[in-house]
């Protein structure tokens, strides 16, 4: 029994230790930034699209063949 208590005592130190003097987590520098939030994406979209010359959406319609 007294083995038990030590070893769970053991293990109570080693996780202190570990979370006093291990590593840390880090945040990533910066903040990331979604396609949809970007400035110069944007700007590439909208200059595609006044290029293509499509700036309608397509409606789905379309013509009947025969």
């Amino acid at each position: 029994m007294i083995y038990l208590l030590a070893l769970i005592g053991l293990v109570a130190v080693i996780v202190l230790f570990w979370k006093a003097f291990g590593p840390t987590a880090q945040a990533p520098a910066g903040r990331t930034v979604g396609p949809d939030d970007d400035p110069e994406f944007l700007w590439r979209m909208n200059r595609d699209v006044r290029r293509s010359g499509t700036d309608s959406q397509d409606t789905g319609k379309t013509e009947p063949t025969e």
